[in-house]
């Protein structure tokens, strides 16, 4: 019975997203109705003490990530480097190899550090101008952002710094380059096999005839200027993102240490001291001052083009943040509260059940994680209840722990995009596009990058490289 309440609860919500419902007013109706019916004296407390903490916690962690990242793709857009990054791709790599410059942009995004909710408001104003100059639908696109920045970089490739390759380290006592051969092989397996997968798709549909469509959502605008900036001018705003990321992410540890704690002798207005773990949140400053300098430096060299229309721009771009934001924290609140009932247990216990130990962990960490509706959330969940079944599983069949942390990252963004995925609401809403146009090819994003997990485990278990 209690099973049943969470796959109804989830089925429900799943459902209620692809229909096109605001996830932000069914995640908390889905959670409680599940804690209604397990324990109804539970539910209101389990509402403010968890749903809404778990919500709220999201919101004061990266709001402030989504604002930025949506200001940043603002800037690009108005300041008309996407259209002259555009004009490049089009000109050096032509209009039939679109699929793979947004791949391969998103890829080196991602690869750089930087979070792939900012890399979709980042990217989608030249992909959406890429398309639309190509003359292929837009619905195709957020499946081509989803490969580039939800997958291989996310968790195959071995020294990504995205949190789904750093988790595994303090369980199984590793480093981000866990396993480099596989890492690398299982990459080129989503790589190839997703590519092909959305040329056929585009090729389908231009065959039949379809455009980039009219009367869409959510539409970049253009400059309606010729005279576009040079395209590395265009690219220096990426690419200076990517490396201040990557250079904050360890400076910030050496300026602040540990902790950081403001006093009342520093400010006399303060009731009492301000202490920050600092290791709890230098990513989040790291991509944030990263983003401030992309901002300043596009309003800085675009001024010309973008001063006129950045006010009024940047409304648009600061609904859309707090959107995306509250849509992604409803989704997080929905996760504690399903990882909290019986019936999680029960799926967490029937999990520990599968014999082969990288199987087990492919298959626990990829369903706790399309439960929850989050790569880092199930892979945390999973690794807190079970990494000892695991380390004792792989240690018996001498599997090394780089493996078994290659398995487990590569697992948790597997499954996790399914319709409730926080990153595939923000990606749909940011492109203006739903789940009924979209989501078939998000999907097979999902079945491609699910597969290269076993892949991975074939190959380890064929040749016994690492």
């Amino acid at each position: 019975m209690f099973f049943i309440l969470v796959l109804a609860a989830l089925g429900f919500l799943m459902l209620a997203a692809y229909r096109g419902y605001s996830v932000i007013l069914v995640a908390p109706l889905a959670a409680i109705a599940a804690v209604l019916l397990t324990e109804p004296s539970a539910a209101l407390p389990v509402f403010s003490g968890l749903f809404m903490e778990k919500m709220v916690g999201f919101v004061k962690l990266y709001f402030p990530v989504f604002l930025l990242g949506a200001v940043f793709g603002k800037a690009i857009e108005l300041a008309g480097f996407s259209e002259a990054i555009v004009a490049a791709a089009i000109r050096y790599i032509g209009r039939t190899r679109v699929n793979a410059v947004i791949v391969a942009v998103c890829a080196l995004l991602t690869y750089g550090g930087v979070s792939l909710f900012v890399v979709v408001f980042a990217v989608y104003p030249f992909a959406a101008e890429l398309y639309r100059q190509s003359g292929i639908p837009k619905r195709l696109m957020p499946g081509a952002i989803a490969l580039g920045a939800f997958s291989f970089t996310m968790d195959s490739l071995p020294g990504t710094p995205q949190i789904q390759n750093i988790i595994p380290t303090t369980f199984f006592k590793t480093t981000a380059w866990a396993a480099p051969v596989l890492g690398v092989l299982g990459s080129v397996f989503i790589i190839v096999v997703g590519l092909a997968y959305l040329e056929w798709r585009r090729r389908a549909a231009m065959a039949a005839g379809e455009g980039y469509g009219t009367a869409l959502r959510n539409e970049p605008e253009r400059t309606g200027s010729g005279d576009l900036p040079h395209p590395l001018l265009a690219l220096a705003p990426l690419v200076l993102v990517g490396v201040a990321n990557f250079a904050l992410t360890r400076l910030i540890p050496q300026w602040y240490g540990d902790s950081y704690t403001v006093n009342p002798e520093l400010l006399p207005g303060l009731a009492a001291p301000v202490a920050t773990p600092v290791k709890t949140v230098v990513a989040i400053w790291a991509v944030e001052c990263a983003l401030l300098l992309g901002i300043v430096f596009v309003v800085a060299t675009g001024f010309r083009r973008l001063h006129a229309r950045f006010a009024e721009g940047s409304k648009p771009a600061v609904s859309g943040a707090l959107l995306a934001s509250l849509n992604t924290a409803s989704e997080y609140g929905f996760g504690g509260v399903i990882a909290a009932l019986p019936g999680f247990v029960v799926v967490a216990d029937l999990l520990k059940s599968i014999p082969n130990p990288l199987v087990n962990a492919a298959v626990s960490v990829s369903a706790l994680a399309g439960i929850t509706g989050s790569a880092s959330g199930g892979m945390s969940i999973a690794l807190a209840a079970m990494s000892n079944l695991f380390i004792a599983g792989a240690e018996a069949a001498r599997i090394p722990m780089e493996v078994l942390h290659r398995v487990v990252a590569m697992a948790s963004g597997g499954m996790d995009t399914l319709p409730h995925n926080g990153a595939v609401i923000t990606l749909l809403a940011v492109t203006g596009l739903t789940h009924r146009e979209s989501y078939r090819e998000v999907f097979a994003v999902t079945v491609i990058k699910t597969l290269a997990v076993f892949f991975v485990i074939a190959v380890y278990y064929l040749t016994g490289l690492v």
